[in-house]
């Protein structure tokens, strides 16, 4: 199943906005757990990506990592307390999606 896939079946909805300017940074995406939605950054893809295979890339790998904060929040998987960790295993997870 792929990460849009499975985040029908999640009920998550994928949202594309403006997320604003994050400086030297680049939010890529972020979760709502309210929605529950992964919120895609339209500034990001515009700025990371040049063509439609590369957007498609980006935003299975940010709604995998998102994914994996929706699961935390519902207790499918443990919650770190560690940011670090946390981040750690969402990006574990989003290797895990092929796309």
């Amino acid at each position: 199943m792929t990460a849009l896939e499975t985040a029908a079946a999640y009920g998550v909805a994928v949202l594309f906005e403006d997320l604003g300017d994050w400086g030297e940074a680049t939010l890529i995406a972020e979760y709502d757990p309210e929605g529950p939605a992964v919120r895609i950054n339209l500034r990001a893809l515009d700025r990371m990506c040049h063509d439609a295979a590369a957007r498609a890339e980006l935003v299975a790998r940010a709604v995998a990592h998102e994914l994996y904060h929706h699961r935390e929040a519902i207790g499918d998987v443990p919650r770190y307390s560690s940011r670090m960790a946390r981040e750690r295993e969402a990006r574990e997870h989003a290797r895990t999606f092929d796309g």
